[in-house]
């Protein structure tokens, strides 16, 4: 079976894994633990590379 590409492009800083869970070590009342959510900067959380204007020179 052929494998499909996507066009869209993959944010180069997070590589598509745009939210991740970061354990705090601290525990919740229940004895679960506490985790924070954080999306990629670059990409806000979406895994695609921003769009981005086309490279511009500087005059010669």
């Amino acid at each position: 079976m052929p494998e499909t590409t996507s066009t869209e492009r993959v944010c180069r800083d997070c590589d598509g894994f745009a939210t991740v869970a970061v354990t705090t070590g601290t525990r919740h009342r229940d004895g679960t633990g506490a985790t924070l959510r954080v999306a990629c900067p670059a990409c806000r959380g979406t895994g695609h590379a921003p769009a981005t204007a086309g490279l511009a020179r500087a005059g010669r």
